[in-house]
C-alpha cells in the first residue's frame, strides 16, 4: 500500500515545462531563471505531496513490527531518545495498528563488555549502551510482547571473541510479563544458563493462526540447531506457522551467508541454518534477521528470497537493518527506520518500511515512508 502519492497540478508543470524549453534556447545569461524556474518545478510537485500515518489495509487485519539493529542509537548518548521515540510510537500504535508482537534483529549494543569509550566510535560504556537498550524497550513492557535476538556485538567485549553477554542481565524472562507468557521452550546459552537467547515462543494470530517465533543467538551452536530442530519436529507443533528470528543470515545480495571473520569456534551461519534447520522442517515458513550495512546506502542494509522446505512450502526470507542510515557507523542510528508487516485474512503480509522519526514533524513527514519495491511489497503465504 503506498502511503504517500506525488500528485502535481499537470496543467501548471506542463506550462512551466514549456517556458523551460524556450528559455534554454537563450543565452547563458538566463540560467539563474532557468535554477529558479526549476526549484519551482520541484516546490510545486512537493507542495502536493499529503503525508498518510501508517494504518492497516483491512479492518481485520493485524500486525507485528521489525526493529532493525539498534547498537548505533545506543552507543551515542545523543542518539538514545531517538531510539527510545521509535519504541514510545510502537507503544501509541499498539491498538490502532493492532500490534501482536515487536521483533528485533539484535546487535543491542556496539560492545558488550567496553568500559572505555574514545568518544568517536562511541561515547557510552557498554553497561550505558545495555541500560539504553532496556529503557527503551521498557516502553513496551506490559503492553506489548516483545523477542530481541542476539548480534555479534552483544557478545564477548568488542565483537563475539567469546560467548559471554549481558544479555540476561539486561533483557531477563520477567522483564516483560507478556514475552513471559508466550515463553514455551529453552535451552542453554554459551555460559550454560537458560536465557531468551535461544527460546520458543507460541501465540494464536487474530485470524486463529498458531504461530512460533523460534529465536537463535548469534552464529548459534551445534547444539543449539539441534536442540531447534528437535523442537519445531515435536508433535504439538506440527501444525505451528514457526517465524526464526536471528541475526546474521542473508548478504545484500540475497544470498546466505557462508561464513564470517569472527573468533567463534562452534558456529552457524545463514547457509548453515538454512541447510540444517530451515529446509529440513516443514513448518518453518519465515526468516528474520539484520546485521548487514554500509554507510547511507539502503540497499545494502536488506535483502529477500524464498526457498521451499521439505513440506514443499515456501519459506520467506527478509532481512531488514538501518544502523549506517542517516550518517554512517557514527551517525543518528538509522534514521528511525522499522517495518511495519500487517498480516491480512488474505493470508497475505504487507511489508511497509516508516520512520517515526521524520514522521514526527510536519516539515519531514514527506520522508517518513520509503516506497520503493523493495521497501514496500506483498508476501503471499501458502
Amino acid at each position: 500500500m503506498q502511503a504517500c502519492k506525488n500528485k502535481v497540478n499537470l496543467p501548471l508543470q506542463k506550462a512551466l515545462n514549456s517556458l523551460s524549453m524556450i528559455l534554454q534556447r537563450f543565452s547563458r545569461s538566463l540560467r539563474p531563471a532557468l535554477l529558479l524556474l526549476a526549484m519551482l518545478l520541484t516546490l510545486s510537485a512537493g507542495a502536493q505531496q499529503k503525508y498518510t500515518a501508517p494504518a492497516l489495509s483491512q479492518a481485520d487485519s493485524w500486525s507485528m513490527i521489525l526493529v532493525p539493529d539498534p547498537q548505533t542509537y545506543n552507543k551515542f548518548s545523543r542518539n538514545q531518545p531517538l531510539f527510545e521515540l521509535m519504541t514510545q510510537w510502537i507503544a501509541e500504535n499498539i491498538d490502532f495498528l493492532k500490534i501482536k508482537l515487536v521483533l528485533c534483529t539484535g546487535d543491542l549494543v556496539e560492545q558488550n563488555e567496553f568500559i572505555n569509550p574514545d568518544g568517536k566510535v562511541g561515547n557510552q560504556p557498554s553497561k550505558k549502551q545495555w541500560e539504553a537498550a532496556a529503557r527503551a524497550f521498557g516502553h513496551l513492557d506490559a503492553k506489548v510482547p516483545y523477542i530481541a535476538a542476539t548480534g555479534n556485538h552483544d557478545y564477548g567485549y568488542s565483537s563475539a571473541e567469546v560467548r559471554i553477554t549481558r544479555y540476561n542481565e539486561y533483557f531477563p524472562v520477567d522483564k516483560n510479563f507478556l514475552t513471559q507468557k508466550m515463553l514455551r521452550e529453552v535451552t542453554l546459552n554459551g555460559q550454560d544458563i537458560p536465557t531468551m537467547e535461544n527460546a520458543v515462543f507460541e501465540f494464536t494470530s487474530p485470524h486463529g493462526k498458531k504461530m512460533l517465533v523460534l529465536n537463535l543467538e548469534f552464529a548459534p551452536r551445534d547444539t543449539v540447531l539441534a536442540w531447534a530442530t528437535g523442537v519445531v519436529n515435536l508433535p504439538k507443533y506440527n501444525d505451528h506457522f514457526v517465524i526464526v528470528l536471528t541475526h546474521s543470515y542473508l548478504n545484500a545480495q540475497n544470498e546466505h551467508i557462508v561464513t564470517e571473520g569472527y573468533k567463534l569456534k562452534d558456529r552457524n551461519y545463514g547457509a548453515a541454518i538454512f541447510e540444517k534447520l530451515i529446509k529440513p522442517s516443514k513448518n518453518i515458513r519465515m526468516v528474520f534477521g539484520g546485521h548487514i550495512g554500509a554507510p547511507d546506502n539502503p540497499k545494502a542494509h536488506i535483502a529477500f528470497r524464498t526457498d521451499l522446505n521439505a513440506a514443499g512450502k515456501k519459506v520467506h526470507q527478509m532481512v531488514f537493518n538501518a544502523q549506517a542510515l542517516g550518517g554512517g557507523w557514527f551517525g543518528n542510528g538509522g534514521d528511525g527506520w522499522l517495518r511495519i508487516l500487517e498480516f491480512t485474512a488474505a493470508n497475505t503480509v504487507k511489508v511497509r518500511t516508516f520512520s517515526p522519526l521524520f514522521a514526527i514533524s510536519p516539515i519531514t513527514q514527506q520522508f517518513a515512508w520509503r516506497t520503493e519495491a523493495h521497501d514496500q511489497f506483498e508476501i503471499l503465504l501458502d
